[in-house]
């Protein structure tokens, strides 16, 4: 007994001392993505938040993890405003893409490398809103093009190509028809105007 009462007398001080249960912060990826060497990729990364988004305490940090031996490093940090690395490998590469009103806290990667295949991670802290796991986009640089990208590609080359020669046929058409009618109308026979003094 002498311990539920202990248990109750700790339970009602938290309550009536107004401490309040953290919340954890969610945090949303691609998971994994892919990019072709020599191009810029864009790492999304969306965030949910219980509580009331401060611009001026929320904060995001981006990690990067090799795929093979190495330690994590930092490669994007944002308060208020952008902070890109001053050093490291992604130096004049990470650029700040997101909009932290409409929970968005991505990134775009410059001209990216073999040297950055791995694991990016998007942690996001809106106090108290402070835990929760972060999100990962694993990625990884290709020499070019997958299949499906290049058949997407190929699609809509295909597809506006098409639409430039349905619109030139169109053109054409209707310079035909109005070429035809300019000419009907100079073929019929002129009627003899009467001059009205004569009977």
């Amino acid at each position: 007994m002498c311990v539920n009462r202990l248990q109750l007398l700790v339970l009602y001080g938290l309550a009536v001392s107004g401490l309040r249960l953290v919340r954890g912060m969610r945090v949303y990826t691609s998971g994994e993505q892919e990019a072709v060497n020599g191009t810029d990729v864009r790492l999304k990364c969306t965030f949910e938040s219980k509580e009331a988004i401060k611009p001026s305490i929320l904060t995001v940090s981006w990690t990067f993890r090799p795929l093979g031996p190495g330690h994590d490093e930092s490669v994007f940090y944002y308060q208020e405003k952008a902070y890109p690395p001053a050093e490291g490998r992604f130096r004049k590469k990470a650029l700040w893409a997101g909009d932290i009103l409409a929970g968005d806290a991505s990134i775009i990667i410059r001209e990216v490398k073999f040297t950055f295949n791995g694991t990016f991670s998007c942690q996001v802290k809106n106090p108290p809103d402070v835990h929760g796991n972060p999100g990962t986009v694993k990625l990884t640089v290709v020499h070019t093009a997958s299949f499906s990208e290049i058949v997407v590609v190929a699609g809509i080359i295909l597809g506006a190509i098409a639409l430039v020669m349905l619109v030139l046929i169109l053109v054409l058409s209707i310079r035909r028809c109005r070429r035809k009618r300019h000419e009907q109308a100079s073929e019929l026979p002129q009627m003899e105007r009467k001059d009205p003094t004569m009977w």
